[in-house]
């Protein structure tokens, strides 16, 4: 093995290892915090007991019981149930159990939530909505880093041009998120026009071809797509384009002029290229951010996704789900930075890997 591949197996390691350390923690965090530091098994005890209580109650083969003979079945009943939900032990004892089942994605049954074929499993319930919310940002975000990319490129060839100085005008519009503008086109386009639907992933009932059901999706795609696309698009064409300006500015590049290459040659060798690495980054992790972030979008235009999901776990304090949801982020998280470190470390000669 050379010098230069164990440097780079070594840094690979170090990486690895420290991003494996910082998911643990943030997972067992994640944890603490989706239970209340255990409160929430204080509720889920509370409506066993409820629930058991009532049903003894109402359940006409015991009516013939004296209240203390019934208290005791109620007791042990509930006994019995906490220890079949392992509620009897400490829950700092039982968050360690949580963290390696996390962290095996080994996700466990949601407490009150369940997919649109029944089941409980959290594994099944986050998978059903994965794929809806990856559909939906994907798209969004390719298409605003095609944009950006080229936008920007554009402007920072026609500097102070008229194009230019509205982009600069319009950037601060970015200030204000995409659902906020999603409102509006709602009010315009399905309310008021009625071209577009409210919301939703397709219409009902769905169409009976594939062919028209993907017709229909990208249907309901349009809005929210577009609400991003204004709220995201002029800041991001704004950032590459001042990109872009900058790294033109460098003496190489003047270098690469006085030489009399040609202009389209010097953009693409000595200004895309180096800029490229720190432009692929920002966009996947903004591709990944945006899985876990898009809770208002989701909500807005009532997209069946992991935000919309997120919103509702939260809400009955379902906290297998939530945890189940973050721990994929944070295994997405991981490994695209670890990729992204390696990648760095291997294509960019500016980087010393010795050094790290």
């Amino acid at each position: 093995m050379s010098r230069e591949v164990f440097r780079l197996v070594k840094y690979s390691a170090k990486r690895g290892i420290a991003l494996s350390i910082v998911v643990i923690l943030a997972v067992y965090a994640t944890i603490i915090i989706a239970n209340m530091g255990g409160f929430v098994d204080e509720i889920i005890k509370n409506e066993v007991l409820m629930g058991i209580s009532l049903s003894v109650r109402e359940n006409p083969a015991y009516q013939r019981l004296t209240p203390s003979e019934m208290r005791e079945l109620i007791n042990e009943l509930y006994e019995k149930e906490i220890e079949r939900l392992g509620l009897d032990k400490p829950f700092i004892y039982r968050s360690f159990g949580y963290l390696k089942d996390a962290l095996t994605l080994d996700l466990g049954r949601a407490l009150y939530l369940s997919s649109d074929s029944g089941s409980r499993t959290v594994r099944y319930i986050i998978l059903e909505r994965l794929p809806a919310t990856m559909l939906l940002f994907t798209t969004t975000n390719l298409i605003l880093f095609s944009l950006s990319l080229f936008a920007g490129l554009y402007l920072s060839r026609h500097y102070q041009s008229k194009l230019d100085k509205v982009i600069v005008t319009l950037s601060p519009l970015s200030s204000i998120p995409g659902w906020f503008y999603g409102i509006f086109l709602i009010l315009i386009f399905a309310s008021l026009l009625r071209i577009l639907p409210y919301g939703g992933l397709v219409d009902a009932p769905p169409p009976p071809t594939p062919l028209g059901y993907a017709l229909s999706v990208m249907k309901h795609m349009i809005l929210p797509v577009t609400s991003w696309l204004i709220a995201y698009s002029f800041i991001q064409i704004y950032v590459r384009r001042t990109f872009f300006l900058m790294f033109s500015s460098e003496d190489y590049v003047e270098m690469a002029k006085a030489k009399g290459l040609p202009p389209r040659l010097i953009e693409r060798r000595y200004v895309l290229r180096p800029t490229l690495p720190p432009i692929i980054t920002d966009f996947a992790l903004m591709l990944i951010g945006s899985w876990m972030g898009a809770i208002i979008t989701e909500r807005v235009f009532g997209w069946p996704g992991i935000g919309s999901l997120f919103y509702r776990a939260v809400g009955l304090f379902d906290s297998p789900v939530i945890i189940g949801e973050i721990v994929i982020y944070a295994y997405l998280l991981a490994i695209t930075v670890f990729v992204l470190d390696v990648v760095y470390a291997v294509v960019d000669p500016r980087i010393r890997i010795g050094g790290m």
